[in-house]
């Protein structure tokens, strides 16, 4: 039976399309490249009056285009990162700060001596430095872990109630990026680019929870993929499943306004004491998992895997990997809504669900399995 580090999906939901991702790059001047002499006039010379069309145009050209951000209030489709590395959610600022962490040790001594309604501000580059919360918050004061959308660090553990860690960026940290163990998680505005597997057997995934009232929102999480040939391994973007007493079913789930790029496996697979794997605990019930407005790029046979998960509603993502289905629910998936999801003419069809999960079940009709 497996822990929270180690490897549960495997295999038998699909594999990767491809251990690697094609990269597109664009020719010299950006998308269509360009010329150095265009036409109008000698020497590419454009006549007076076609200048001023020019002008007008560009200029009528920026105010539409503020007026539908300044109309929109915000996005509620799939996140758009800025930029290589950006986060879809704006990280929260280093102010009201109990500790001010600029290396390794003193991160170690804060997150040791943390209390309720403490902020720990991470600054400058932690190396690869793993840390680990085991303290918890309360309700209305949790424990908050500040990166300000530049500090950098290795794996995060949290094992505690009522935390949030906002802001922090991970390169090549050790898989998971993030493991959270506890109830009223929030992980928001962070970067997790390239976990990397180094126990045998382990999954190289993005992100695992255990617990309820978790919430990952506005989070990247890219270029998780299979690592060192080891087989077995199965890099998911997310992933929960409910095989112990600490790694136990999970309620009440918010995964929001994700940017999921580049996934070899799944965007997100979820397990609950029950699952088909037959590995489960059989205690409690995992459920009420809201999936809304995240991008899902990824290579495996479907996008979102639900196994003993009940009342999941999938509504607003975005499913563009060349993948067999983009939602799969089985195994007593029952109460699920799904509606208003964009899916990519690449995926073979929206919805698979076996007869199990059909009760109560709205959205669209299931076209094949899960």
């Amino acid at each position: 039976m497996p822990d929270a580090g180690e490897s549960r999906a495997g295999e038998r939901y699909g594999g990767p399309a491809s251990a690697t991702r094609p990269i597109i790059t664009l020719p010299p001047g950006g998308r269509g490249g360009g010329r150095a002499n265009s036409p109008g006039g000698p020497g590419g010379r454009r006549p007076f009056w076609l200048v001023l069309g020019l002008v007008a145009v560009v200029l009528i050209g920026l105010a539409g285009g503020y007026l539908i951000v300044a109309g929109t209030g915000g996005s509620t489709g799939s996140p758009q990162a800025g930029g290589a590395g950006a986060t879809p959610g704006k990280p929260e600022a280093l102010t009201n700060c109990t500790a001010n962490v600029v290396d390794a040790s003193g991160a170690r001594q804060a997150l040791e001596a943390a209390k309720p309604g403490d902020r720990i501000c991470l600054n400058g580059d932690l190396g690869n430095e793993e840390l680990q919360l085991r303290r918890s918050g309360v309700e209305k004061q949790p424990i908050t872990i500040l990166g300000g959308g530049t500090a950098t660090t290795g794996q995060i553990t949290v094992r505690g109630d009522h935390v949030v860690v906002d802001g922090v960026r991970m390169n090549k940290p050790r898989s998971p990026g993030f493991m959270l163990i506890g109830n009223d998680i929030t992980v928001r505005a962070n970067v997790v680019d390239s976990p990397q597997v180094v126990k045998k057997g382990d999954d190289g995934d993005g992100i695992r929870f255990f617990g309820n009232d978790i919430k990952i929102v506005n989070n990247l999480v890219r270029n998780v993929v299979n690592l060192n040939g080891q087989k077995g391994n199965h890099g998911d973007a997310i992933q929960t499943f409910a095989t112990s007493d600490e790694n136990g079913p999970s309620q009440r789930v918010l995964i929001d306004g994700n940017r999921f790029e580049e996934i070899d496996n799944m965007c997100l697979i979820a397990e609950g004491p029950d699952s088909e794997a037959g590995d489960g605990t059989g205690e409690g019930k995992s459920s009420d998992f809201t999936v809304t407005n995240n991008y899902c790029d990824n290579g495996a046979g479907q996008a979102f895997f639900f196994d003993d998960i009940s009342d999941v509603t999938l509504t607003g993502n975005e499913v563009v990997g060349k993948i067999d289905k983009a939602f799969s629910l089985q195994n007593d998936s029952t109460g699920a809504t799904i509606r208003d999801n964009k899916i990519s003419p690449k995926v073979g069809y929206e919805v698979g669900m076996d007869d199990s999960s059909e009760d109560d079940y709205n959205g669209p009709d299931p076209e094949g399995g899960p």
